[in-house]
Parts: C-alpha cells; structure tokens; sequence
C-alpha cells in the first residue's frame, strides 16, 4: 500500500520461474506493475503460455548472485520474491537482496518456521510462506459435504466462512439480508436459486428478501479460544483469583473427562489406583489419630506414608507389638501395605513402559479403515499430510493411502493403507466414502485415480491436486463433477499480496474464488487512511472483519461501518485478489445514493437526526444540522446503498422519516 520514496512503487522482481514463480509473475502483472525475473537456466517449456510476454525482464543467471540481482534492477523494486524450489538458494538470495536495498520487501518461500521468525527480525520487511502448506486447508475444506468453507484463528477467536442454501424452514426464510448481520456475523455473497454465482466479492442488495432456494455465505466469529486461566498473569493475586475462578466442577468434570478420553488404558489404571490409595492414605491417618490421641498429626501421616510405600514390617516387624492395636485397624494397615505395593508396582510399569517405547519406537497397531461416511486421502506428501492433520482437527472419520509406510509416529490415529494405488483402493471402502482427496505429485497419477474412484463411487465428493495451469483447466472441463484446485495457483495469490506489503494470515476458497485474510496497518500516506469502513467495505469491495485502534487493547471483531481510520489502526478484511488490487491503486467505486429526510417528530429528534447523519455518513456536524434545520431536504452526500439504507433505518430510530433514493446520474 505504501512505498519507499527511493524504490518505485511499480516494480517488482521474481526469483525462480518454476510453478510457482510464473503463477506469481501472473498475478503480480494483474495489478498492472512491472515484473523483472531471474532464472538459472533458459525455460524451454513456460507452464502459462503468454508468460514470456508478460516478463518485462528476463536474467537468466544465479539469483545468490550481486550482479545477477544488480541486472534486476533490485535497487529499484519494491519487493522481490524469492521462489525457487531449493529453500537454502531462497534463504541466501534473501540476504544478497537485503545487502543491495535495505528497504526492499522480502517475500520468500521456506517451511522452516523457526527460522523465518529469526530471519524477520534480523532482516526486516520480511516474510515467509511455504507454497505446499497455503492451499492444504482448500483440498481439505473441499471435500467436506458440510456447509463450512474456511476457518481460521485470530487473536485466539476462531473463525467461519459458512455457506448455508435456505429452505422454507431456515429461520433467515423472508428477512432482509441486513437483518442478518449480527454482532459477530456478515454476510458475504447471496446467490438466488437458479443464477450463477456472482463475478465480484462482497456484492449484494440489502433489501432483498431471502426466499427458499438462496444460498447465503457469511463469516462468524466464535468465542475465545483461550481459557482465561492461560491467558498471562501479572501478579500472584490474579493467578490465584485465575484457579478460583476455573475450579469449578464443570471445568473439573469437562477437564477429567478429556484427559480419560485421551490417555492410554495404562495410564487410566494409574489414575484410577493413585486416587485409590490417596483415599487410603488419607484414611490411614484419620484412624491413627482417632485411636491413638496422644500422638502428633505429624506422626500419623508418618505411618500411614510408612505403610503406603510397604512399610508393614518396619511397624509389625516383631514378634510381639510394643504397643495395642484394634484387630480392625491391623486388617486396615496389612490392605494399605498391600494396596501402597501393588500401586508402586504400576508405576514401575509404567516407567518400563515409557523407557521401552523411547529405546524401541514400538509401532502402534494403526486404527481400522472406517465402514462408510469418510474421507480417503490418496498420497501423504507433505501436502498430503498437512491435509490430514487438518482433517483430524476437524474429527473426520479418514483413511490414507500411500506407496509407501509412513514413519511409526507420523499420523499414527490414521488408518493407512500402503502399497499399489490402485490395489489401495479395494480395502478403503471406497464405494461408501463420502470424499475423495487425491494429491499425489503426479497430476497425471491424480487424473487416473480420480476417474477410479468416480467409477466406483459417483456420488462422492472428488479433490483433485494439479499444477500445470493448461492441465488444470482441461481436467476442470472434463471433470465437472470434481474439484480440481492447483496447488500453486492458490498460493501464488498469498505471494502476491504479501508482495505490496501486506501481511495475508490466512486463504480459503468461496464460490470459486480464492480470498484472501489480510492485515493492513494504517500509515500516514496509505489509501485506507481518513476512511470510514462503509468507504472501504463498499467502495473496494472487502469485508472488514477486524479493527483495533492505536494504542488501544480493546479490539473489535465485525466492527461498525461508522468507524473511521487512523494512522496506527490495525485493520484485517476478507478479499479477492481484484479487491486488493483496488486497495493498492485506490480505486475506489464512489456512492451513487442519497437520503431524502422528510420530517423530524420533535427538537429533539432534530438534534439526535443531526448526530446520526454526521456519524454514518462521515460529514461534519455542521452540515448535518443545517440539513436538519431545513427539511424537508436531502443529504447531498452520496453513499453506498448499504450505508444509506443504515442511515435511514438509524434516523426512523431517532423519530426522524427519511427513504434513500438513487443518483440520477448513476447507471
């Protein structure tokens, strides 16, 4: 969004003209910018046909190199991202690029997190992002049947992208689209029954009624993620007021009944019998002190610790007791002594246990291959894998398959089936599935199993991983049925964005369209700067999700269209591609909508009607009241017509009559 006075705003070079870096190349000219590349050796088959034309500088040479990166014209770009396949060539390149322009924008592709994190605060103006990790919550979400089509985490709250078709029976039958937005909801797209999906994101009518067939998509934010009890504790008082305030019996019960679900049989005996003998313990010291009163308490617990740790011989050793005891309490102290050598006993087990799985690795017995209603993930690569861990988190019932055995403690809940393929796909139930995910790295693997599995099971929701954009778009076309998703295409839109500054948290896909969670912080000179979110909602077509203003902890989540922004504000929205091309340039789309104010019921009312006008509409108070103090009249101030039908519903509040009319100069 903003630039460096010295770099030009609409350069830009790329490093690695694999898969992904032509995909960004792509991206990054549909911003209209110039794009300078560095390959190492001359491309004899470009994977997008028109990209040669589309490069407005090839070097072919060693990206590590500073004449190669000199030849790029690095000192005059805003970003360079650094895509190669080999992440030690992208990691060196980083620092011959930081060496030459201290204000360059980093944007490179590696998986090595920790090392990232050092990178960016060493280097600066930094990010990361590995290109088979962004699409892997896509293939994921894909072939799910539920409604849901994104989720993500932000400031410990998550979040769903949901897309709900509406029946007569759903309780948003016949209300008004607005009338959905809630506090920690927004509607995204409405689609009626019969049309196609809409071509622009976040473009929708207000006053339309919602009627039996629609499709709704929208984003809700849930509730903290993080227990009060984790969050940071500044003093001894909190943290204490923090375990008061968790030892409740729900938290106790919900805690106990996730740690029996979780742990292993060996470990529940081991509960089980260190709460048997706590009680015995506890018991022992009780009857000791009750019967013989003139010892201390210290003395008491002395024994029964003695007896618990299988101590009976220490205290009944001799032949004849030096001192009386009940035949009760001797039949009491012979159970401890046995129950305390018996617990012992487990816990030695259970250490032997630990030990003999950390020398040996034993392999654990894998969990059978699900009957029906579950998803089969054919190749558990890196992307495979990253799949599969999302699919557990979302507790979907799953089996992989992979040519190969995965290591014993890689995915060890998941069923796998190792070997042939196509001899695979006889022992995974594949005909009751209800997913299919092939992402292999053969594209052309993924065809051929994905026209099996069809075969043997049509209704099952089909995935299919691509990287070739000309193969993606045949396999679209001869596959309908199937969601055929190109790795690379995915996230070449992330490198893109994160390319102009921008910091991308997060993608999914919705309607066909990949959108972007991006987080913009707000600068002097920025295009954001001195707007109300009603101007950046409408007029570029995103979807503020996030505001948190300088210098404040308080933060909103859905925030008001009335806010407006400030240097410092740190703001995340949901958008397109397109839309954050719009942000970038300042393009914005201008109101075309008026409100007619027609009467106010009292003075009162006059003066309310000027403070609402002044905060939605974004004027200043003293055209709200000169306006107010001449109706009837209109507000010449155009809005959005989302923003004009909040206007005149907030006025109706305040007993203040108005209605939004169109500009006779829109189309």
């Amino acid at each position: 969004m903003v630039q460096n006075a010295t770099t030009s705003a609409n350069s830009f070079l790329v490093c690695g003209l694999g898969n992904l870096g032509q995909y960004c190349v792509s991206v990054l000219k549909e911003f209209g910018v110039k794009v300078n590349a560095i390959e190492l050796a001359n491309i004899q088959n470009w994977k997008i046909p028109d990209l040669p034309d589309l490069v407005d500088k090839l070097i072919v040479g060693d990206c590590r190199q500073l004449k190669i990166l000199e030849q790029g014209e690095i000192r005059q770009c805003r970003a360079i991202l650094i895509v190669t396949s080999d992440e030690r060539v992208n990691i060196a390149a980083a620092f011959a690029a930081r060496s030459l322009n201290p204000d360059i924008r980093l944007v490179i592709r590696s998986a090595q997190d920790n090392l990232n994190e050092l990178l960016s605060q060493n280097l600066g103006n930094f990010v990361a992002f590995e290109a088979t990790q962004l699409p892997a919550k896509s293939f994921a979400l894909a072939a799910l049947s539920s409604e849901t089509r994104g989720f993500f985490t932000l400031e410990n709250r998550l979040l769903r992208v949901v897309r709900v078709p509406i029946d007569i029976s759903h309780r948003w039958h016949h209300r008004q689209l607005d009338e959905i937005n809630s506090a920690n909801r927004r509607v995204l797209t409405h689609t009626r029954a019969g049309k196609p999906l809409p071509k622009r994101f976040y473009q929708w009518e207000p006053d339309t009624k919602v009627l039996p067939g629609d499709t709704i998509a929208y984003i809700e934010a849930t509730e903290n993620l993080v227990a009060r009890s984790a969050r940071p504790v500044t003093s001894i008082r909190q943290l204490c007021s923090a375990v008061v305030t968790d030892m409740t019996w729900q938290n106790l019960r919900s805690k106990l009944t996730q740690f029996w679900e979780e742990s292993s049989q060996t470990s529940r005996v081991a509960f089980v019998s260190g709460i048997f003998i706590v009680n015995l313990f506890l018991c022992g010291t009780l009857l000791y002190k009750s019967q013989y009163p003139n010892i201390t308490w210290q003395d008491a617990l002395n024994v029964a610790l003695v007896l618990s740790i299988g101590g009976y011989d220490n205290l009944f050793g001799q032949l004849q007791l030096s001192f009386p005891i009940p035949w009760w309490l001797h039949l009491f102290s012979i159970s401890l002594t046995v129950a305390g050598t018996v617990f012992v006993g487990i816990l030695y087990a259970i250490m032997t246990e630990r030990l003999l799985a950390a020398r040996f690795q034993f392999t654990k017995r894998r969990p059978p291959v699900p009957k029906a209603d579950h998803v089969v993930l054919i190749g558990l690569g890196r992307v495979g894998q990253r799949v599969a861990r999302l699919l557990q988190e979302l507790r979907q019932p799953m089996v992989g398959v992979h040519t190969t055995d995965l290591e014993p403690g890689v995915l060890s809940q998941m069923p796998l089936i190792s070997g042939n393929i196509r001899n695979a796909l006889s022992k995974v139930n594949i005909t009751t599935a209800k997913s299919v995910i092939v992402v292999t790295d053969d594209e052309v693997a993924n065809l051929e199993i994905g026209l099996r599995t069809h075969a043997a099971n049509p209704t099952a929701n089909l995935v299919i991983r691509t990287f070739d954009p000309r193969f993606s778009e045949n396999v679209a076309r001869l596959l309908p049925y199937a969601r055929v998703l190109g790795a690379y295409a995915v996230a070449a839109e992330a490198f893109a964005a994160a390319a102009f500054g921008e910091n991308v948290l997060n993608l999914f896909s919705l309607n066909k369209q990949t959108t972007l969670v991006t987080e913009y912080q707000i600068e002097a000179n920025d295009t954001l700067n001195g707007k109300l979110l009603a101007e950046i909602a409408y007029g570029y077509g995103v979807v503020p999700i996030y505001h948190a203003k300088a210098g404040h902890q308080i933060a909103k989540f859905m925030p008001s269209d009335d806010t407006k922004l400030v240097v410092g504000d740190r703001l995340v929205v949901l958008a397109t591609i397109e839309g954050l091309q719009r942000v970038e340039r300042g393009k914005i789309t201008a109101g075309q909508w008026f409100v007619q104010i027609e009467r106010a019921n009292s003075s009162e009312a006059v003066f309310e009607g000027a403070a609402v006008i002044s905060r939605v509409a974004g004027c200043d108070m003293y055209m709200a009241r000169t306006l107010m103090n001449q109706l009837p009249a209109t507000l010449q101030y155009p809005l959005y017509k989302h923003q004009a039908h909040r206007l005149a519903n907030e006025l109706s509040k305040s007993q203040v009559s108005a209605r939004i009319v169109r500009s006779a100069a829109s189309p």
